[in-house]
């Protein structure tokens, strides 16, 4: 298939990586590795997040959007800079789309050498003692299935299988809860106004459990938007910017949005919960030798993964 043409998020099952024999496990690396380096996206089967577990979340998760904007507001730490707990509407934007998006949202962080990394605590909700017991049961899950593509792509990048572990056991990765919030009167929007504008993720990795309606689009090398729908029973994968950046291009960000659906649904709400898994602070992202030659020249400067955050970070207005 053209990389160019492609309708669908190819779909690859983890377990030929995990459980498989080594034909089984090559041919899984190349597949993974052939479709992040063409269109950046996967839908992948056999993770590790339970069915179960995902409906427990979803549950607690509207919980907590549906109380009152006061009570959401206990959770809005200011000198965290939306790094943990609530972030309230209208204080995102994506990287050079001045208009906010149209969301609300909750961040849940590391807590595995949380004070060795000076990571900040997380914040529980006292009106829904289950939340963060939820959300951290599956970050651990999703963290863990983060990891095994990540063995897969060090593979396909010619590194050590393991060459990432080190550098995410402890990451500051994110689970973010996210409340497409509905809007009574979506006619007298600015036109600018969409759920979630057109953006790359800033970390190595994204998995996307399914979101609760449509909306997701991934903006294909023509620059046609294509819809990504995924089963139940799978996850989302796609290469965040860091790995973009570590890899010279070869892996591809691929810019996607949540698009504004037909005015009789924007009165309805949307529920979507990423995790942006993160390496530690100091992995080092100059682009890999491997990736660089005649016609693929380094791209990008030298930089940590800690000092590309703060600077994306200060893009999108999460941090001053």
């Amino acid at each position: 298939m053209s990389n160019e043409f492609f309708d669908e998020v190819p779909s690859v099952d983890l377990a030929r990586f995990t459980d498989g024999d080594m034909n089984s496990k090559v041919g899984f690396v190349n597949d993974l590795g052939d479709a992040f380096n063409q269109i950046g996206f996967v839908a992948v089967k056999n993770h590790y997040l339970t069915e179960e577990l995902t409906d427990r979340l979803y549950d607690q998760v509207k919980q907590f959007f549906q109380l009152p904007e006061q009570v959401k507001e206990k959770y809005e730490i200011p000198e965290l800079f939306g790094q943990r707990g609530y972030v309230g509407k209208g204080k995102e934007h994506a990287k050079d789309h001045p208009v906010a998006d149209l969301k609300e949202f909750y961040h849940i962080g590391q807590e595995e050498l949380k004070d060795e990394m000076g990571y900040p605590s997380n914040i529980s909700v006292n009106e829904l003692s289950n939340f963060l017991p939820t959300a951290l049961e599956a970050y651990r899950l999703l963290e863990k299935t983060g990891t095994m593509m990540l063995r897969a792509i060090a593979l396909y990048l010619d590194l050590d299988e393991k060459y990432f572990d080190d550098k995410v056991r402890g990451g500051n990765s994110i689970l973010r809860p996210i409340h497409y919030f509905p809007i009574p009167n979506p006619e007298l929007l600015p036109k600018d106004a969409v759920r979630a504008a057109a953006h790359g993720d800033i970390n190595l990795i994204t998995l996307l459990m399914g979101a609760s309606a449509e909306g997701l689009q991934i903006l294909r090398r023509d620059n046609v938007w294509i819809p990504v729908t995924a089963l139940p029973d799978h996850l989302v994968v796609n290469v965040g910017d860091m790995l973009e950046r570590f890899t010279n291009n070869k892996l591809r960000s691929t810019i996607h949005r949540v698009a504004n659906p037909p005015l009789e649904k924007m009165k309805s709400s949307r529920f979507s919960i990423p995790f942006f898994m993160h390496p530690r602070s100091d992995m080092d992202l100059s682009c890999l030798e491997s990736c660089i030659d005649e016609n693929h020249p380094k791209a990008y400067e030298d930089i940590t993964a800690g000092e590309f955050l703060d600077e994306r970070l200060k893009e999108i207005g999460l941090r001053k």
